[in-house]
C-alpha cells in the first residue's frame, strides 16, 4: 500500500492547533514517515503537488476553501493521488467522502479503511452523534423528534483569535454563541444522527483551554413507550460494547460533571442522567475537543486508513 518502505504522511496546515496536535500524536507512532514542505516553498502549488504525489496520505488542516482546493489538486494526480483526511468542515456531508467516526455503526470502520477520502468529524457533532445515532437506530428516539443539543467547549476549539483573547484575559468567563442557529456543525449533526427534523444547537465556550460536554435533554413521556433512563443507557452500552475509545459510564447517583477529565486523550464517555418519576433524562458526552474532537480522532482514522497496526506488526 505504501509508496515507500514506510507509509508517508504530509500534514497540510501543520502549524495550526489541530495540525500541531496531529503531528505530536503521529510522532509517537513507530513505522511511519512525516513529510513537510520546505518553509520557503510553503505557498508554492507545484511543491505541494509534488509532495502529495510522493506520500500515502495527506491530512488537510486548512480553512474550508483551501481544503477544497487541496482536494482538487490531489484528485488531479490520478493514480498517484494520496488518501486524504480532511479536518475542515468542507467535506463532512459530501456523499463521496467517508465520515470519520468509526463508532458510527458496525460497518463504518471498514468504510473508512476502504475510502480514498475521509472527513474528520467536528468536535461538537462527535458528542451529539455518539449520543443520538444509537438511540434513533434502536427506535427509542423518533427521527423527527424535536431535539436540542447544548454544549460547552474550552476556548482552544475557537481558533486563533479566540485563543488569543482568552489567554490575554480580554474575553468573558463564559458565553453562548451561534445564536443565529446556523452553526456550521449542524448539517453533519443532523445527517449522521439520521434526524429528519433539524435540531436546535446551542454551543458555548468557557474560560478554560480544552475539554467538552455535549448534553441533550429529553422528556421521556414524549418518546414512544415512555422509556426509562436505564433503557437509553442500555441501548448506548449495546452499541458501544467492545469499543476502544467510547465508553458508556453509569451515573451512580452523581449529579455533577466537569469537562476536563479526558483532556489529552482520544476517549469519550457517554452518560444518561435520569429521573424516571419526572419522565426526564439528560444525555451527556464528555470528550477532549482537541482529542476525540479533533487530533485524536484524526490519528484514529489515519491508523485505520493506512492499516497502521497491521503494518507496524509486520515491520516488528
Amino acid at each position: 500500500m505504501a509508496k515507500g518502505s514506510l507509509p508517508a504522511i504530509f500534514i497540510d496546515g501543520e502549524a495550526g492547533t489541530t495540525g500541531l496536535g496531529i503531528r505530536q500524536r503521529l510522532e509517537a507512532l513507530p513505522g511511519i514517515q512525516l513529510r513537510s514542505i520546505d518553509p520557503e516553498r510553503r505557498k508554492d502549488p507545484e511543491a505541494k503537488r509534488a509532495l502529495m504525489a510522493d506520500v500515502d496520505l495527506v491530512v488537510l488542516c486548512l480553512p474550508d476553501a483551501a481544503a477544497k482546493e487541496a482536494a482538487a489538486m490531489a484528485a488531479s494526480l490520478g493514480k498517484d493521488a494520496p488518501k486524504l483526511l480532511d479536518a475542515s468542515t468542507a467535506h463532512r456531508v459530501d456523499p463521496d467522502w467517508a465520515f470519520g467516526f468509526p463508532e458510527l455503526n458496525p460497518a463504518q470502520a471498514a468504510k473508512i479503511a476502504a475510502a480514498q477520502n475521509v472527513a474528520n468529524p467536528g468536535c461538537y457533532p462527535t458528542g451529539g452523534i455518539a449520543l443520538l445515532r444509537p438511540l434513533v437506530d434502536a427506535g427509542l428516539i423518533p427521527a423527527d423528534h424535536p431535539i436540542t443539543v447544548n454544549a460547552v467547549s474550552g476556548y482552544s476549539g475557537g481558533g486563533k483569535a479566540m485563543i488569543e483573547g482568552y489567554e490575554a484575559g480580554t474575553s468573558p468567563a463564559f458565553e453562548l454563541y451561534g445564536l443565529g442557529l446556523e452553526h456550521k456543525h449542524l448539517p453533519e449533526l443532523q445527517l449522521y444522527s439520521t434526524l429528519t427534523r433539524r435540531p436546535i444547537f446551542v454551543p458555548s465556550v468557557g474560560n478554560y483551554r480544552q475539554g467538552m460536554l455535549v448534553s441533550i435533554p429529553l422528556h421521556l413521556d414524549t418518546l414512544p413507550g415512555t422509556p426509562k433512563a436505564s433503557q437509553l443507557e442500555a441501548a448506548l452500552a449495546a452499541h458501544y460494547a467492545g469499543s476502544e475509545w467510547v465508553k458508556v459510564v453509569p451515573t451512580a447517583g452523581n449529579a455533577k460533571l466537569e469537562p476536563e477529565a479526558l483532556n489529552d486523550t482520544n476517549a469519550m464517555e457517554l452518560r444518561v442522567f435520569g429521573n424516571d418519576d419526572r419522565h426526564q433524562a439528560v444525555l451527556v458526552a464528555r470528550l477532549d475537543n482537541l482529542g476525540k474532537g479533533a487530533s485524536g480522532a484524526a490519528v484514529q482514522n489515519i491508523r485505520i486508513m493506512l492499516n497502521l497496526q497491521a503494518h507496524q506488526a509486520a515491520a516488528a
